[in-house]
């Protein structure tokens, strides 16, 4: 059995063979999925699970160098913005490596996620709770 924290073999897997610059996408349950990107759907109800432990889940064993967030999300869901840009600062402290934070409109997010290698459907309901991470490098 896996020893790590993330258990999920999809994900596992994805991990596994994402390289630098490559992009991964965390959604919330509305965001539009395009038929081309992979899909690792990880809804069960509304709420489970939450983006933030997804989040936390890939955040175990991916290394990222820079988040793209929708605009829209720091207006209309305050709280999740804070939730997000915290964890990404303790991501920055413990990997002593800068990530870079950047914003799209929610259009231009829904555009951005065609370059996904996958995406990763949370149980989240709240509005605009999506994040894009790239891929950076452990050296």
């Amino acid at each position: 059995m896996k020893k790590s924290t993330l258990l999920n073999s999809a994900i596992s897997t994805l991990v596994a063979q994402a390289g630098h610059l490559d992009e991964i996408t965390i959604c919330d349950a509305g965001l539009p999925i395009p038929a081309t990107v992979d899909r690792i759907d990880m809804a069960l109800v509304a709420g489970t699970p939450d983006l933030l432990s997804c989040i936390d889940a890939l955040l175990s064993e991916l290394q990222i160098e820079q988040v793209i967030m929708a605009s829209e999300l720091a207006q209309i869901s305050p709280a999740m913005h804070q939730a997000i840009i915290d964890r990404i600062a303790t991501e920055s402290a413990l990997t002593n490596k800068t990530i870079q934070i950047h914003y799209l409109s929610h259009d231009q997010f829904k555009q951005q996620t065609h370059h996904s290698k996958a995406i990763i459907r949370s149980g989240e309901c709240t509005p605009f709770a999506n994040v894009i991470f790239r891929c950076g490098v452990t050296f």
